[in-house]
C-alpha cells in the first residue's frame, strides 16, 4: 500500500475521532483549509471518506493573500454551519485555524503536519528555530509571493504522490504571500480548544520536530505516520487501515 495512501485513511480516521470525542454529542460537521502553494481540491480523497462516513464537509478555498484574509475566509465558511464544527488545517492552514479557531462554531482542532504558533510566533520564526530539510526549495517573486520551485516540488512536498500527479500540482500551484509566514498569531485556539496532530516524519517544508513540538505543546493527541504529503492522494476506507 502506497504511504500516500495511509496517510488519506489515517487523516479521516483522525478527523472521525475527533468529531467523536470533541464534545458530549458527537460532532458531524468539518471544516478542512488547505495549505500554502495548494488549493482546496486537494483534500477531495479526505472529503470523500468522510462524507461516505456521514460527515457534513466543508472545504475552504482562502486567498493566500494574507493570514487576516485567509482567516476571514475560514470564518466564512464557519458562520454557514448549523452545528459545532471539526476545524482542520493541513500546513500553512494550521497558522489559519489556530486563528480562526476561537469562532465559537469551532468545537475541536485537527493539525494534519501543520504549524501551530503560540501568542506572537510566526511560522518563519519557528521554521529558523527547526529548520526543515526543504526550506531552500521555497522560491520568492520579486513581488512578495513565494511557491515551490517545480523542479523541486515533487521530492520536497509531494514525495508520496505519483510523478504525473506532482507534476501537475508543481504547475498548478498557488503562489502564496511571503507575509503569511511572518505574520504573528494573536489568539492560539488551541490553548482553548481540545485538538488532535499528526506529523509527517518525512516531512520537508515543515521540520518533523517543530511538528512535534507543537502537538506535545499543545497537549494534542497526536500520531506519527511515514510520509509527508499533503492531502492530495487516492481515497482508501477508513477500514483498511492496518
Amino acid at each position: 500500500m502506497k504511504t500516500a495512501l495511509k496517510i488519506g485513511a489515517l487523516a479521516a480516521s483522525l478527523l472521525c475521532a475527533a468529531a467523536s470525542t470533541a464534545s458530549a454529542a458527537p460532532v458531524k460537521n468539518i471544516l478542512l483549509v488547505h495549505g500554502a502553494f495548494v488549493d482546496g481540491s486537494g483534500w477531495r480523497p479526505v472529503y470523500d471518506i468522510l462524507v461516505r462516513d456521514g460527515y457534513n464537509v466543508s472545504v475552504v478555498q482562502h486567498p493566500l493573500t494574507g493570514l487576516d484574509e485567509d482567516v476571514a475566509a475560514t470564518k466564512r465558511i464557519l458562520d454557514q454551519q448549523d452545528g459545532p464544527c471539526i476545524l482542520v488545517g493541513h500546513s500553512y492552514g494550521g497558522a489559519v485555524i489556530t486563528e480562526a479557531g476561537v469562532d465559537p462554531h469551532v468545537a475541536a482542532l485537527v493539525y494534519i503536519a501543520a504549524h501551530a504558533p503560540d501568542e506572537g510566533e510566526t511560522e518563519t520564526g519557528n521554521g529558523k528555530r527547526y529548520p526543515a530539510a526543504g526550506r531552500d526549495a521555497i522560491q520568492k517573486t520579486p513581488d512578495g509571493y513565494t511557491y515551490i520551485d517545480p523542479a523541486r516540488y515533487h521530492a520536497d512536498f509531494a514525495a508520496d504522490l505519483p510523478g504525473d500527479e506532482a507534476a501537475f500540482e508543481a504547475r498548478s500551484q498557488g503562489f502564496t504571500a511571503a507575509k503569511v509566514f511572518s505574520t504573528p498569531i494573536t489568539n492560539p485556539a488551541w490553548k482553548l480548544k481540545p485538538s488532535w496532530y499528526m506529523v509527517a516524519k518525512a516531512d520537508r517544508i515543515i521540520s518533523p520536530d517543530l511538528e512535534r513540538m507543537y502537538a506535545a505543546r499543545a497537549h494534542s493527541q497526536t500520531v506519527e505516520i511515514a510520509g509527508a504529503s499533503p492531502p492530495s492522494i487516492d481515497p482508501i476506507p477508513k477500514r483498511s487501515l492496518p
